[in-house]
């Protein structure tokens, strides 16, 4: 069998640095926040090249968190994706705002600039792209139309830690750092997990870094003083800040093999299917190696019965959820609804064995 992802190998890679992290949280006494948490909030920005960065409980918390200190709320109208993690569409409305959904671009599966303009209203007063996979979406187009409309950008960059936007002449830079924040997310299956859940925001802009440090800790700066409502407990404790501080330096290395892996797919299987589209502007850290294939569900029952693991992300776009069907018509954005039906996800992790992709490539190829 070869699992879409083992974390299970990547323990056994770095165990004795993690053992001896987790042993030294506990010996410390100090499980939540604490100076494990504040070194690694250190060591994020300086990988990221950003001042700020605020951890917190989850990347749905995070993107709810610098929704709030960015100032957006009750009839706000906040433009995204339909094609994406539903947390992306909670998070709006959350914070009582709307999403306001426009199609994706299906060579990237990131929202498409050139339907910017028609969803554009008079409460419009943010965009949320998302970089679907590891793919940074465009973000130059993105940020030129919110400056020439005075909106606010928060990118969920939830799968795209280390990936870069390379504008022209300019040096590359991190996704999640282009816009007014970031959100991340720390899941255990994200190139940077964690060994539970965590998240966090990275922003240049102090007066964001300091309302979302407040909304973190129940609207405090000092215990039992509370100077905002309806803040939250949203704290990322000390026992994942010492495994994320353990693999954080390993990040890159882990991206560059993944980009390897899906050099090698792409080579060995472009003639089978639609491999995906790394963008002139981004490098992609294939959080996912995502393809298409008009027979997906065939092809997915097809390479489990040659013992290779795959999984959808994701079948069904946001407006054809039960829960989200008020806010666009099925039919009314085609490309999402499209890549629905097509997408499928091929093992990927930093520790794919020659042995285990050549059987991938195999089974990909094998299929009639």
């Amino acid at each position: 069998m070869v699992p879409i992802l083992d974390l299970k190998r990547e323990y056994l890679e770095l165990k004795s640095e993690v053992d001896a992290a987790l042993a030294r949280v506990l010996a410390s006494g100090a499980f939540v926040g604490g100076a494990e948490v504040a070194a690694l909030e250190e060591e994020l920005a300086a990988y990221l090249g950003v001042p700020h960065v605020i951890s917190c409980g989850s990347g749905t918390d995070a993107l709810v968190i610098a929704l709030r200190a960015m100032g957006l709320g009750p009839g706000d109208e906040v433009i995204t994706t339909p094609f994406t993690f539903i947390a992306t569409l909670e998070a709006i409305q959350h914070v009582g705002a709307r999403p306001v959904l426009v199609d994706i671009d299906p060579r990237n599966f990131n929202l498409n600039p050139a339907l910017l303009e028609a969803a554009l209203t008079p409460r419009t007063r943010a965009i949320l792209p998302v970089h679907l996979y590891g793919q940074v979406a465009p973000m130059g187009e993105l940020l030129n139309f919110a400056q020439k409309h005075g909106l606010k950008v928060l990118e969920d960059a939830a799968q795209a830690i280390g990936a870069r936007y390379c504008a022209p002449g300019q040096p590359p830079a991190q996704a999640g750092t282009l816009g007014d924040a970031g959100a991340f997310s720390l899941y255990p299956t994200k190139n940077l997990g964690a060994y539970g859940d965590g998240g966090f925001i990275a922003t240049h802009h102090p007066a964001i870094a300091e309302e979302a440090r407040l909304l973190a800790v129940h609207g405090s700066k000092e215990r039992y003083h509370h100077v905002r409502p309806a803040g939250y407990t949203s704290r990322l404790d000390s026992l994942q800040a010492a495994i994320l501080r353990v693999k954080l330096p390993h990040l890159e290395t882990w991206n560059a093999r993944r980009r390897q892996i899906a050099q090698i797919y792409n080579e060995h299987l472009k003639n089978h299917l639609q491999t995906p589209c790394e963008m002139p502007y981004a490098l992609h850290v294939y959080h996912q190696y995502t393809v298409r294939h008009p027979e997906r569900d065939r092809l997915a029952a097809h390479l489990k019965q040659q013992g290779i693991g795959s999984s959808v992300h994701y079948p069904l776009p946001a407006h054809l959820q039960p829960a989200y069907r008020e806010l666009a018509p099925a039919g009314s954005l085609p490309a999402a609804e499209a890549a629905a039906r097509e997408v499928l996800s091929l093992p990927m992790h930093p520790f794919l064995e020659e042995a285990q992709l050549e059987a991938v490539i195999r089974a990909v190829q094998s299929y009639a």
